[in-house]
């Protein structure tokens, strides 16, 4: 399976975890809750889970191996030497 590059990833996480935050503190905010479900459909596709909550884990697994020098959800990318 393709894989997208791991900074996508973190950053789709970053906004994930953002917008999931915004929905506990105003649950019935239609705007929030629909961004939140748009947030959560591309993180499902990419990471090819059916569910949140798999594509979760799989997302922060598929960071940390890589790379594995840094923590989930940060935006540094570290140049690659060929």
């Amino acid at each position: 399976m393709l894989m997208p590059d791991a900074g996508v990833i973190a950053g789709l996480m970053a906004r994930y975890r953002a917008q999931e935050r915004r929905v506990l503190v105003a649950p019935h905010d239609p705007r929030a809750r629909s961004r939140f479900e748009d947030t959560v459909y591309t993180l499902c596709v990419l990471m090819g889970r059916r569910t949140a909550a798999e594509a979760v884990i799989a997302a922060e697994r598929y960071i940390a191996q890589a790379r594995p020098d840094q923590r989930p959800g940060d935006r540094h990318i570290t140049p690659r030497r060929f």
